[in-house]
């Protein structure tokens, strides 16, 4: 959960006058933009990533329950064997009841679930030459809003999906938390959307191309100099496994790698083909993870989750930050901090 006491950090987008108060309740006549005035501004003016279905579905991931045996051909004596985890597989071919999982690698289909489906959601692009006249947010449940600051959710307002990009035209304070206008008479707690909030470049960022990484409201955002270019959910560590506060700089870089930790404890994990890989603090990395859909709220042993989309897009991205020619293999800065407090 996430406490009112944010660390708002000085925000790089144009925000009006009238769009951000704190208030314990409002007034007679109510608070917020009238519905004219959203009008003219209804959805943030971003350009999400475009989904590419070939990228996506360029392997077939599946899921192993329980332990599991790899053996170095099929009917052969095992070669590995694991105990129960989250383990995940990337089939290359299959053979009666076997399914390759890797050079020399097989284990039995029937220890295999179908095909994961990767998740389809996507960041977005930001206005390069113009300001957004507001905070922009996801929402991270599907919800309606409620009618007003603190009130229940209304059965009649427009239903929004998932991860739907809305704009927050005003902040009012009750009973210690935020809430935020999404929409004409549509509010939600602050807990039911992640927030983009860019910051000021630090000091420590060496690198034109850089990434700055707020735990608390889950969100990743790219940079060119001072100018943010793109944003997205992520999901960071959980409190057992967190990821470290600082800044970094990527270090090594994969296509496609394997992680693996935890040998024979409870939390061991076992993730084939991980793909667009950057590691910035030792084995923690910023990369796409195939296995989930809940970006926006952390849930890794330390690394930040992306959608395989924006991982794409970003190890790309930062492609230009690196000078083989001159032995260049230091990668664009990463800069995690939180603008907030967990409670």
């Amino acid at each position: 959960m996430r406490l009112v006491s944010l660390v708002f950090m000085a925000a790089l987008f144009a925000i009006a006058s009238h769009s951000v108060f704190a208030q314990s309740v409002c007034p007679p006549g109510g608070c917020g933009l009238s519905a004219s005035a959203i009008e003219a501004n209804r959805w943030p003016d971003v350009q999400p990533l475009p989904v590419d279905d070939a990228l996506l579905n360029d392997r077939q991931y599946r899921q192993i329950q329980g332990s599991f045996s790899v053996h170095a051909a099929p009917n052969s004596v095992e070669s590995e064997t694991y105990g129960p985890g989250y383990t995940f597989m990337t089939v290359f071919e299959q053979s009666g009841e076997w399914s390759q999982v890797g050079e020399n690698q097989w284990v039995k289909s029937d220890l295999l679930s179908d095909a994961i489906a990767p998740s389809r959601f996507a960041g977005a692009l930001l206005p390069v030459d113009a300001t957004l006249p507001y905070p922009v947010a996801w929402t991270l449940w599907h919800l309606r809003g409620s009618k007003t600051p603190g009130g229940p959710e209304a059965a009649d307002n427009p239903f929004l999906y998932r991860y739907t990009r809305v704009y927050i035209y005003t902040t009012v304070e009750v009973n210690g938390y935020y809430w935020y206008q999404i929409g004409a008479n549509q509010w939600v707690h602050q807990f039911k959307v992640a927030k983009l909030l860019p910051v000021q470049k630090p000091a420590e960022v060496d690198t034109e191309k850089w990434v700055s990484v707020d735990l608390y409201e889950q969100v990743a955002v790219a940079y060119e100099g001072d100018k943010p270019v793109f944003a997205t959910l992520v999901s960071s560590g959980l409190e057992e496994w967190p990821t470290n506060e600082g800044v970094f700089h990527v270090y090594v870089r994969f296509k496609r790698t394997l992680m693996s930790g935890a040998y024979a404890e409870p939390d061991f994990y076992y993730l084939q083909e991980v793909p667009w890989t950057m590691y910035f603090d030792d084995q923690i990395a910023l990369h796409g993870a195939y296995w989930h859909d809940g970006f926006g709220f952390r849930r890794s042993h330390g690394c930040v989750n992306l959608s395989i989309t924006d991982a794409h897009w970003l190890f790309h991205w930062a492609e230009s930050e690196y000078n083989y020619q001159d032995g260049d293999l230091v990668g664009p800065a990463v800069y995690v901090y939180s603008s907030g407090v967990y409670d």
